[in-house]
Formats: structure tokens, sequence, C-alpha cells
């Protein structure tokens, strides 16, 4: 696992179940809403400070996915994305990769052609069985309930990546 962690370069995640936890609420207007971790947006904000380039693919459309997007400097949002490994290889083209360099996490079966193909796949822990059995690392915590924040932590330390450099500016109550 670590040999794997120790390449990666991207980061991509589903949002649905892996960035939430799945659950999706709508008001009487039809608006949708989402709920986030705070750990995972700070483990995304981390990986960002450190260089990695993140990205989110997702089925669905959704302003409140934008907003966390933008909020966490993420590199890449792709929304409506009913077919993701395309999306996938236009992001490894795009910077030059090699899908070892990559790590994609899902948690159900329209994530399994990129779980497939990635060097490091992921799930969270409430992932569906189809998709543990061919993941490299299941989080031991639930989508939206800390799994992201896990992986970031394996890869940056995997990387040697000290977590004081990605944290630094968080640390003003202590000067």
């Amino acid at each position: 696992m670590k040999k794997r962690a120790e390449k990666i370069k991207l980061l991509a995640f589903d949002c649905d179940g892996v960035l939430t936890n799945g659950d999706v609420t709508y008001d009487e207007n039809g608006v949708e809403y989402k709920t986030f971790n705070v750990k995972d947006g700070h483990g995304l904000v981390r990986m960002a400070k450190a260089g990695f380039i993140t990205a989110i693919i997702t089925a669905r459309n959704n302003g409140t996915v934008e907003h966390r997007a933008k909020n966490l400097n993420i590199t890449e949002l792709y929304q409506g994305k009913k077919y993701k490994l395309p999306v996938l290889e236009e992001l490894r083209k795009k910077y030059n990769l090699s899908y070892d360099e990559i790590s994609y996490m899902g948690d159900d079966l329209p994530d399994i052609c990129c779980l497939e193909k990635v060097g490091l796949a992921c799930c969270p822990d409430d992932a569906v069985d189809e998709v543990k059995n061919i993941c490299h690392f299941v989080s031991s915590k639930d989508g939206g309930k800390g799994a992201v924040r896990e992986l970031c932590d394996l890869i940056l330390d995997a990387q040697g990546i000290e977590k004081e450099y990605t944290i630094s500016e968080g640390r003003e109550c202590t000067k």
C-alpha cells in the first residue's frame, strides 16, 4: 500500500457516498442539500497546499458541490458526468500522468471502471461489496465521515510530507 501511495500525484473522488454520507435531502421546492465533513475538507486543503492535484467527478449537478470545491481549492470539478472513466482519462492526459500516479475513491458500481484503472483504488468502509473487493485501500471510516481525510493522511505519510508543513497556517493559536 505504501508503495502505491508514494506515487500518487492526483486524487480523484466521487461525491455522494464519499465526500458525503450519500444522503440526499430536498426541501419543499426541490432544492437539494448535502452535508460535508470538515475533517475531510481539511485533509483536501492540506493536499492542495502540498501541491497535489485534486478532482471531484460526480454524476449529479449541484451548486453546493461547486461551492464546496471552491472552498477547498479543488483543482478540477466535473459535475453531470454519468461516465467517469473518460473524465479520468482526460485528467490523466491533461496532467501527463500514468494511472499509477492517480488515486480514486468511490463507493458504488459506477465507480468500478475508474477503480480498476488507478494505482491506488480506495473506498469508504460503507462502500458496496463489489467496490470493496477491488480496492487497495478500504478506509476504516464511512463516506462523509472521515474516509477522505484518512486517505489524505495515508498519502502524506507515505510520501514523507510533514503534517506541520500542510497545517502551519492553522497554528495561530500557538503563536
